[in-house]
């Protein structure tokens, strides 16, 4: 079964390439996060890239970040069996060897209550050290 729904995909793919509606400034979609927070366990990648089966958990999001020995013992060689990775974001390096929920807040667990205190002018207004 393909997931696809037109105008949500549309929408996820200008929000990608950074040009979708968002009134947050500097927004990047962090793609390591992402996957961490709905594939954890890095199923679904497995699925779509076989080459990446022998890589366990979560790693297989970052496999440019895997040392040579857990690399060969996957069996992947990067740059032959899979592409070294074109492009590196800064803002994934603290999502690297990270186990999912392994953040303070992982998405989904923080709750409504975290900002019951703010109105809804907190959310666009530009002072946020409210």
């Amino acid at each position: 079964k393909v997931d696809y729904d037109v105008c949500s995909n549309y929408g996820n793919w200008l929000y990608s390439a950074g040009i979708g509606n968002d009134p947050r400034e500097n927004r990047k979609f962090n793609m390591i996060k992402q996957g961490l927070d709905y594939d954890g366990n890095g199923d679904y990648v497995r699925l779509w890239l076989p080459e990446l089966q022998g890589i366990k958990g979560a790693d297989i999001h970052t496999p440019w970040a895997l040392s040579s020995a857990a690399l060969s013992q996957a069996g992947v060689t990067l740059g032959e069996t899979y592409p070294q990775p074109v492009v590196t974001a800064p803002e994934w390096s603290r999502h690297i060897h990270q186990r999912p929920g392994g953040s303070p807040h992982p998405r989904g667990k923080r709750g409504p209550a975290q900002h019951k205190d703010r109105g809804i002018d907190f959310y666009f207004s530009r002072k946020k050290d409210a």
